[in-house]
């Protein structure tokens, strides 16, 4: 392996800070592009570049610099990408596939035309057109480009609830009833090599629209496990690009598997793989970029990934609270990701938990709850 082989990354948040913390395992030169010096990931790379990702020639520029581009958030400039990949920089995922991704329009008209499975829908220029589509009812409306993290979705009820909907070209997509929420993350090489890891279960906060906390391996039979897999890796051998990806499904009340959504990156859906899986998401990364051998995707141990958010009335210099607590207890790893400052509903880390049954995962979760907590420093606060 070249020890020389520079690895751009586009983003500084919580998901490059945990690639880089993979990378320093391998003899390479990591460049990180981000418009905040004080990002998660800034101060664990070889080489900051402030700029933003979302500018032509920054990225372009940054591209230039390096002989492997990643991302670790989809919200970049393409145009920049194709020009690079004509150059011959290496690109995970390519372009096309994260133009694809970025526009949940493009994005369920991919999985229609793939025969992938996934809920019904359609496409919407503008608000008004919503008034001719009451039928349609209940749906989840979507913003084609931006929504990250809950945002940029509303759910509509009934007709009266259209006035509120976005102005905007959206997915007005029928609403499922979900069972469970579940997540498979696979990595694919140059070589054509893939790797799967299990199904995860998403248990998600209402107050934000977030995951609360998520259990691995999911609790599916084995035949659902064995689907969610096979649909997962149909969709990432579709979109035909190298890289790591999310397929988030729906699991609806009569059994079906339904494609919500692919996120081109590693994922919070990942998180627990760093202790609960023999090869982390972030190491499997870092294998594609190299074009080395997959990982092991087995569990080590069933797993809880809890996530640590901003709480309610908290906005400031962030402190928090119980992590003595935390690390009293055993089989359980604490993830920080580095934030400066905290809001309500901010992601500020995760606790990952190893145990033997999901009772057990989910009783020491609670107890972490009530201890651990992420407010601003205009509160007392002890570690």
């Amino acid at each position: 392996m070249n020890s020389k082989l520079r690895i751009g990354i586009l983003g500084g948040g919580q998901l490059g800070r945990m690639l880089l913390q993979a990378a320093a395992d391998y003899p390479v030169i990591t460049h990180v592009l981000e418009n905040d010096p004080g990002a998660p990931a800034a101060h664990l790379c070889h080489h900051f570049v402030q700029g933003d990702i979302r500018d032509f020639e920054t990225v372009y520029r940054f591209g230039k610099s390096v002989d492997v581009l990643t991302i670790e958030i989809e919200h970049v400039n393409i145009d920049a990408l194709y020009a690079l990949q004509r150059e011959k920089v290496k690109i995970f995922p390519n372009p096309d596939t994260l133009r694809t991704i970025k526009d949940k329009g493009l994005q369920k008209e991919f999985y229609h035309s793939h025969g992938i499975p996934t809920a019904p829908f359609m496409l919407i220029d503008k608000k008004e057109h919503l008034h001719t589509q009451a039928q349609f009812l209940p749906a989840a409306l979507k913003l084609r480009q931006g929504g990250y993290d809950g945002k940029g979705v509303q759910l509509l009820h009934t007709a009266a609830d259209l006035q509120r909907a976005f102005d905007a070209p959206c997915v007005l997509e029928k609403l499922v009833e979900v069972d469970k929420e579940i997540a498979v993350i696979v990595a694919r090489n140059d070589r054509g090599e893939t790797a799967v890891y299990p199904p995860v279960e998403m248990v998600f906060d209402p107050r934000y629209n977030l995951v609360d906390y998520l259990l691995s391996p999911a609790r599916l039979t084995e035949a659902q496990t064995r689907q969610a897999q096979q649909i997962a890796l149909q969709t990432v051998n579709a979109f035909g690009s190298s890289g790591i990806f999310a397929i988030e499904m729906f699991l609806d009340k009569n059994g079906n598997l339904l494609v919500n959504e692919t996120a081109p990156r590693a994922h919070n859906s990942g998180h627990q793989s760093i202790e609960g899986n023999y090869c982390s998401q972030y190491d499997m990364q870092m294998r594609v970029l190299l074009n080395l051998p997959p990982g092991n995707t087995a569990t080590v141990q069933p797993s809880l990934m809890l996530n640590l958010i901003g709480e309610p009335n908290h906005s400031g210099q962030v402190c928090y609270t119980g992590l003595h607590k935390a690390l009293e207890m055993k089989n359980v790893y604490v993830h920080i990701y580095g934030k400066s400052t905290t809001k309500p509903g901010r992601k500020m880390g995760h606790i990952t938990i190893l145990g033997n049954t999901y009772q057990e995962l989910i009783a020491t979760a609670e107890q972490l709850r009530k201890h651990v907590k992420v407010i601003s420093e205009t509160q007392n606060a002890t570690v």
